[in-house]
């Protein structure tokens, strides 16, 4: 494969930014653009071998991540504050990686239940599409969605009802509490019978050992 520098990757002419951040902007959940730490993007760009063409070239080289409605979902970037790693230490693609890589997936997101988003690149024969680890079913579902309608979903979408069943009153409270690389443990667990937003007890866990079910059932 034909590795690309960075001058490459860069595209000036047809830089998909601008246009990134004005879906943000209209979209009606709340996010914060986390800036990445200096050099960081360059060095996540051209370890993803993807253009600023793309969303998920803009998003890599120019954020240390996203995050969106209140804390609940963290679009990965190049890493940076109160955002558990990076587009790259989730993937393999660098020394001293958080977390063991999926093969034949690509980890973009996570939230706060303990789901995560991943395009697959490889392992479910929908090349670029993203799927979701769900806390309450514990299988890995397409939700049918390219990377660039995947960010207008997080932007405008209906997240609530999405996590309609994993959360409760007062949810973005609790969110607000959690630290960096830090996800809730639902109990009883959200796949069992009696599991819910609104009846299990929600304790702080590292987003590591949610990850492992992730892994496991992969």
């Amino acid at each position: 494969m034909h590795v690309r520098p960075i001058e490459e990757l860069v595209d000036t002419e047809n830089d998909s930014w601008m246009e990134f951040k004005e879906m943000l902007e209209k979209g009606k959940n709340s996010y914060i653009l986390v800036p990445n730490e200096e050099n960081a993007g360059d060095g996540t760009l051209y370890r993803l071998q993807v253009s600023t063409k793309s969303y998920l070239g803009s998003v890599a080289y120019r954020t240390g991540g996203v995050v969106f409605d209140h804390g609940w979902v963290t679009l990965l970037g190049a890493g940076g504050a109160g955002i558990y790693g990076s587009l790259t230490s989730w993937n393999g693609l660098q020394e001293n990686a958080e977390v063991s890589p999926l093969e034949g997936m690509l980890v973009v997101a996570y939230d706060a239940a303990g789901g995560f988003f991943a395009m697959d690149t490889g392992r479910f024969g929908c090349m670029g599409y993203i799927y979701y680890f769900a806390p309450d079913t514990l299988e890995w579902e397409s939700t049918e969605l390219a990377y660039s309608d995947f960010i207008a979903w997080l932007a405008d979408g209906d997240l609530g009802l999405f996590y309609q069943t994993f959360r409760w009153e007062d949810w973005q409270e609790k969110v607000r509490q959690l630290e960096a690389g830090q996800v809730f443990a639902y109990y009883p667990p959200l796949w069992s019978q009696e599991g819910s937003g609104e009846s299990s007890s929600k304790t702080p866990i590292s987003i590591k050992e949610a990850w492992l079910a992730a892994v496991e059932r992969g």
